[in-house]
């Protein structure tokens, strides 16, 4: 019998949470999980054997909840999903005993802003990018990216915070103003980046002491609900396809290495094809996984019958606690060309080929 790993999630009730927590359970591990959540419906979802709902990250009582569950419940392994929980846990490292596999806080926290200029220094490829910090710098911001369009985001956050693709300062000026009238944000943190017309990529990659143990690529072909998003991002594909591309593994590599000197853990990276199609880098997360990551995992051995590291959660696990991971497995290309990852609220979720092959994975 294996030995029965006992591991906390935090954020476990989010789909990236979820996701992990079938990984886990879809692997050749035998595990204990404790999941804790902020969110009193989101807590019920995971399959875990113990729930807890904590405070939210920045509340004071946090780390003190995670440390008092760790001790407890005999925790041997902390993954904390959400990235401004990852930060929080990576920044109090000495006050909870149980083992993390996370690059140093300071990494994790750094903004979309900070990581598009640390990379055009390293002279990784990169969208063109400009701040505003008021609404009279929006024309000149505008002007200096170049292009016809260029797409408004948020320096921090996911799910596609405060963006939209806008073709005039006119446009840029009503959606900033409009968040900034409602306190939902403010001047600062809004930045403009160069509108990228090619695929939509996302590179996901696991390192360990600065060696990078493997990556796969797949192209984001569309979001659940668009058509209710102005922007018509909506934070996590109902639709995606593994790719191959060298050129976007070489960025992949050049942008993590670029952001960190040693990588140690799991970082993504995301691209958009230029007017040629070559990709350049939009935003790089540091110490997370993208949401489907998991479930990727999870299909490839539920679904596809890959071999057991080709479930990334597990391999992380094993490496996070300590373990010497021996198979051969390839830095690259984790995953088949060309296979579909399929998803929607209450439709679960299907492995597809475009000759009409099809498995129901959740």
């Amino acid at each position: 019998m294996l030995d029965l790993k006992r591991v906390l999630v935090t954020g476990s009730g989010g789909v990236a949470g979820v996701n992990f927590v079938n990984a886990l359970r879809g692997g050749t591990e035998q595990t204990f999980i404790v999941g804790t959540d902020y969110d009193r419906f989101n807590i019920e979802f995971p399959d875990v054997d113990l729930r807890v709902r904590s405070p939210r990250h920045d509340d004071p009582g946090f780390v003190p909840l995670i440390a008092s569950l760790v001790e407890k419940h005999r925790i041997e392994f902390v993954h904390p999903q959400p990235a401004v929980e990852a930060v929080v846990i990576a920044r109090n490292r000495k006050k909870i005993t149980a083992k993390c596999f996370l690059p140093d806080w300071k990494v994790i926290a750094r903004d979309k802003l900070e990581t598009q200029r640390m990379l055009e220094r390293k002279r990784v490829p990169v969208a063109k990018t400009a701040t505003i910090s008021n609404s009279r710098e929006i024309s000149r911001s505008f002007k200096s990216i170049g292009t016809k369009t260029v797409w408004v985001r948020a320096k921090s956050g996911a799910g596609g915070r405060l963006a939209l693709p806008c073709n005039s300062v006119e446009e840029v000026e009503h959606w900033t103003k409009l968040w900034v009238i409602q306190k939902k944000a403010k001047w600062e943190d809004f930045m403009l980046q160069e509108y990228l017309p090619g695929r939509n990529i996302a590179w996901d990659s696991l390192w360990h002491e600065g060696k990078l143990i493997t990556s796969f690529c797949r192209e984001r072909l569309a979001y659940p609900f668009k058509h209710v998003s102005p922007s018509g991002i909506t934070g996590t594909p109902s639709a995606s396809r593994i790719v191959v591309d060298e050129r976007v593994d070489h960025v992949g590599e050049l942008a993590v290495k670029a952001l960190d000197e040693k990588p140690h853990g799991n970082y993504s990276v995301d691209l958009k094809g230029d007017a040629d199609g070559k990709p350049r880098v939009t935003e790089v997360d540091a110490g997370k996984f993208h949401t489907t990551t998991p479930l990727w995992g999870y299909a490839a051995v539920k679904g596809l019958s890959m071999e057991w590291f080709a479930d990334i959660p597990e391999v992380y696990l094993r490496l996070g606690m300590g373990e010497t991971v021996r198979d051969k497995i390839p830095k690259h290309n984790l995953y088949p060309e060309g296979v579909h990852l399929l998803r929607h609220i209450d439709c679960g979720a299907w492995l597809w080929r475009e000759d009409g092959w099809k498995k129901r994975i959740l």
